[in-house]
């Protein structure tokens, strides 16, 4: 196969990326947005309080998040292929265990199996896919594959409640988790067994001799992290996670009210639409990113900008009120321009900050501490709008959490000049 540098024709890192992008459309079409609607289903087809569903669904998320912390190890001893076909096939069983369920404690085991496969299946797993085959193009790649996150979103909340109206919950969890294992399985075993090694091409598809200043984008450089627990005791780390922790529990708990929020001002039906011109401009915002930032730019700097412009889209939320339309839609594209930075951010400032040794590990704690974080949102930002009787009152604090993740994720930019 060709290695030449800037051709991809026969360089087989963009045919990974293509595979990562539907694991990413299948993982957060069923791992992410799949729950919230599991729990308008399960509250209106059983009775069943929202407060019992969503602590199934908070245990679904910390338990992925348990295993995340875990994910490099997992993929030493087993390898790419297996663990991602696990995946698929314990999101597949979770999902129809959701289904089938006719007590609420069985909510928990199926929360168990749901969240191996969201595990797998999430932003670590999509690192670990596209990482060894790129280095300077890595922004652009990453991009590409999480843009199937946003995909997910688009495709898979309609696609289920048009499944569950004319199959029934129980056959269409089990038409999309069969669907899911078996193009999972496949993927797996073509485009995720080989590496640039076993092919004798090198990352970006360069001939081995080509050298230039982004090269040395990896941070090759850096002292390796310290192990164990010592990690937390790294500034860079720290103010990292710290921040798009932050960033996710904002984002996270914004979303779980927007339709809410629109609704009065759009009517619902112009909510969905507005819901859905967010995640549009999530996918344009990262593709812009993934094909525009420089490789000497400070990505700290970026993720500072992008925070605040979701700070803008927030504000602009909150001066819409129950009555500006145009200031509600400027809010949901601002907003959404930031969405999907959120997630291939992380990774990309970990290239940059980390021995090339560390990354994969980094990126698993984010995603982590992200996933633990985030997962208690809607019910922190839910109860806060319960007490203060506003809907104002979770905008306001989702801004001043943004603020925060800035402060932290600029902190950081000491350490790094000190290392």
């Amino acid at each position: 196969m060709s290695t030449a540098a800037g051709t991809s024709s026969g360089f087989f890192g963009w045919r990974v990326v293509w595979a990562a992008f539907v694991v990413a459309v299948f993982g957060w079409g069923v791992g992410f947005y799949g729950p919230s609607v599991f729990l308008q289903i399960l509250h209106k087809t059983r009775g069943w309080p929202i407060s019992l569903i969503s602590g199934a669904m908070t245990c679904h998320f910390l338990l992925s998040a348990t295993i995340v912390t875990r994910l490099p190890k997992i993929y030493q001893r087993f390898g790419l292929v297996s663990v991602t076909r696990m995946g698929g096939l314990a999101a597949a069983l979770g999902v129809f265990a959701w289904a089938v369920a006719t007590r609420p404690w069985q909510l928990y085991p199926a929360a168990l199996l749901s969240g191996v496969g969201w595990a797998f299946t999430s932003a670590a797993a999509i690192n670990a896919m596209v990482a060894p085959w790129f280095n300077n193009r890595r922004p652009a790649a990453l991009s590409l594959a999480f843009n199937g996150a946003s995909v997910g979103g688009v495709v898979f909340a309609p696609l289920w409640a048009f499944l569950i109206a004319w199959l029934g919950f129980a056959n269409s969890a089990a038409a999309v988790g069969c669907t899911m294992a078996i193009v999972l399985w496949w993927l797996a075993g073509v485009y995720f067994a080989a590496s640039p090694a076993s092919l004798g091409q090198t990352p970006d598809g360069e001939i081995p001799s080509s050298t230039n200043a982004s090269a040395k984008v990896g941070a090759e450089f850096s002292p390796p992290l310290a192990s164990g627990a010592a990690v937390w005791r790294d500034r860079r780390f720290v103010t990292l996670s710290m921040s798009f922790a932050l960033g996710f529990f904002a984002q996270i708990g914004l979303v779980a009210f927007l339709f809410s929020l629109l609704a009065p001002v759009l009517g619902d039906a112009g909510a969905g639409v507005a819901i859905s011109l967010t995640t549009a401009c999530a996918i344009f915002g990262r593709t812009l990113l993934g094909m525009l930032l420089p490789a000497e730019a400070d990505r700290r700097v970026v993720a500072a900008l992008n925070f605040a412009i979701q700070i803008a889209g927030t504000t602009s939320l909150l001066a819409a009120g129950s009555s500006s339309v145009i200031l509600s839609l400027l809010g949901c594209t601002l907003f959404g321009l930031g969405v999907g930075n959120l997630v291939s951010l992380p990774p990309l400032i970990a290239q940059t900050e980390f021995n090339r040794s560390d990354v994969l590990r980094v990126v698993a704690l984010m995603t982590a501490t992200n996933q633990a974080v985030f997962a208690f949102a809607p019910v922190v930002l839910g109860t806060l709008n319960d007490l203060i009787g506003s809907a104002k009152a979770p905008l306001i604090a989702v801004a001043l959490v943004q603020l925060a993740a800035i402060v932290s994720v600029l902190a950081g930019r000491h350490a790094q000049s000190n290392r």
